[in-house]
């Protein structure tokens, strides 16, 4: 099998265009990478932020560690979540908002 692997690399370098292939094909995997995985992951990011800085007082959300609740108040990177009867009161930081279930204008 390497043999194979080594008379095709020799071939392609006689012709010349060796060099110019593997460059071609480098600059290809780099931009096949960039458009599957690293844009759409900065997009989920983008998002993301902007759910939790769009975040406000009477939204019902969902925490990344499965706590549902009303918004009480909103400080720069915290939130106070009310949940059940009882109305107990939870500190969160808005990176732990996982979904917005219920907007507050959408409630009313």
């Amino acid at each position: 099998m390497f043999s194979f692997l080594e008379s095709t690399a020799t071939s392609t370098q006689s012709n010349g265009f060796g060099g110019i292939i593997t460059i071609v094909m480098l600059v290809a995997m780099v931009a096949l990478f960039y458009f599957l995985m690293y844009r759409p992951q900065k997009k989920q990011e983008k998002e993301a932020k902007n759910m939790r800085d769009s975040l406000q007082v009477g939204d019902e959300v969902t925490t990344i560690g499965g706590i549902i609740g009303k918004v009480v108040s909103i400080k720069e990177e915290t939130f106070l979540l009310e949940t059940g009867r009882d109305k107990v009161r939870i500190r969160f930081l808005k990176s732990a908002v996982k979904s917005v279930d219920v907007r507050a204008e959408d409630a009313k």
